[in-house]
């Protein structure tokens, strides 16, 4: 196995899975990232997780909740595709109690004036949101994909919420970040240089 795949099999090993992540290097999250989702997960122990696009951090995050004891991800998925393979994985790893993959085609929304392609909300039923993870829509997609995902949910998270913006090292998500930091206030910002680079933010107590 190369130095990539021995990265994921470490994660795999760490959280005591049967068998190695099915990661794509391409695609998939980098196992920095993962390891540091995993770690907050695992301290910080939240009962409520969302997340933008699915894949292994749904796995891993549902793992995480299961070895808790509690907490449970609803991952917004825009690919139908991605979103079948994501649930079957959820089956095969025993963790299908732990996440739900909503199915959740991006829509045209309006966010401070500006047009997004977007998830819509319909499934998502949580109030209080202890951690957010954003890793989509994919950049391709439009300028600043991501934005949208605090102006959207930003009446949902819970005092303290913790968020992890992924691929922060691209021009496009620090200029993201910088708009987050502007229009809300009561925000600490962390930027980690891992492979992608990662922007954590935590609303204040």
């Amino acid at each position: 196995m190369d130095i990539i795949g021995d990265s994921y099999e470490s994660i795999s090993k760490s959280l005591q899975f049967e068998s190695c992540l099915p990661f794509t290097p391409d695609w998939s999250a980098a196992p920095d990232f993962l390891k540091l989702i995993a770690d907050f997960c695992l301290q910080a122990k939240p009962e409520s997780i969302i997340e933008c696009s699915s894949g292994l951090t749904t796995l891993v995050l549902a793992r995480c909740c299961q070895l808790n004891g509690l907490g449970h991800v609803y991952s917004l998925e825009n690919g139908e595709d991605y979103s079948l393979v994501t649930k079957g994985q959820l089956i095969q790893f025993g963790l299908e109690d732990y996440a739900d993959v909503i199915e959740a085609p991006l829509q045209n929304t309006v966010v401070n004036e500006q047009s997004f392609d977007w998830y819509p909300l319909d499934g998502v039923s949580v109030g209080s949101i202890e951690m957010l993870v954003i890793d989509g829509p994919s950049g391709f997609i439009q300028k600043r994909s991501r934005y949208p995902a605090l102006p959207m949910l930003s009446d949902r998270l819970s005092d303290g919420c913790a968020i992890f913006l992924d691929d922060a090292g691209r021009q496009d998500e620090k200029e993201i970040v910088e708009c987050w930091l502007e229009e809300f206030k009561g925000l600490d910002h962390t930027f980690i240089e891992n492979e992608r680079g990662c922007s954590v933010l935590k609303l204040k107590i």
